[in-house]
């Protein structure tokens, strides 16, 4: 029997989570069934349980997506040379995270899983784990901001990191709860906060 493919194995797992994110748009966790996940992707029984054993994997395969997608924005802002103003990094953050708090977005699944983790131990450990990281990534951020002169040399990095982090969700939560501000009117009050002395 042939040997399958390390980009077939990769595009089979895709198009299942990509089917249980539609799923899970649509009805919530706790209305999809494993069986609801699988007609939607088209598959077998026994191809399915190849990848993916319960539902709660499932959850942290669409969690994970949501913060690589989230870590590979912070990536390339953390890192740009020569060290843009802390209100210009944040703009692009918040620019890049924009597009995904629409119903196709990450952002409306992020709420789920969020949710979710308030009842799912499990879940709950994923999820201190990897924003964890998404705020280390901000905390960098923080870091190289004081040392390029862009923050006072006595700033506290992981205390101005853990704010910056904070204004992502604040900002996609009022979008989803609220269905405003816009991403302009919100850079605008962040510029004002940021570069006010």
């Amino acid at each position: 029997m042939p040997r399958v493919s390390e980009a077939h194995l990769a595009a089979r797992r895709r198009q299942i989570i990509d089917a249980a994110r539609a799923c899970f748009s649509r009805n919530g966790f706790h209305a999809t069934s494993m069986q609801d996940v699988i007609s939607e992707a088209g598959l077998s029984v026994g191809a399915f349980y190849r990848y993916f054993r319960s539902k709660e994997e499932l959850i942290s395969a669409i969690a994970e997506d949501v913060i690589g997608m989230i870590g590979e924005i912070l990536d390339q802002v953390r890192t740009d040379e020569p060290v843009p103003p802390l209100a210009e990094a944040m703009s692009r953050v918040l620019r890049a995270v924009e597009p995904q708090l629409g119903p196709d977005g990450v952002f409306p699944m992020a709420l789920q899983v969020w949710a979710e983790s308030l009842r799912n131990p499990q879940l709950a450990e994923f999820v201190r784990r990897v924003y964890g990281t998404v705020r280390h990534h901000f905390d960098d951020l923080a870091r190289r901001q004081i040392a390029a002169g862009h923050l006072p040399p006595g700033a506290d990095p992981h205390a101005v990191g853990t704010v910056l982090f904070s204004l992502i969700p604040g900002y996609a939560l009022q979008r989803v709860l609220l269905g405003e501000p816009d991403v302009d009117t919100y850079i605008a009050g962040l510029h004002t906060l940021l570069t006010t002395r």
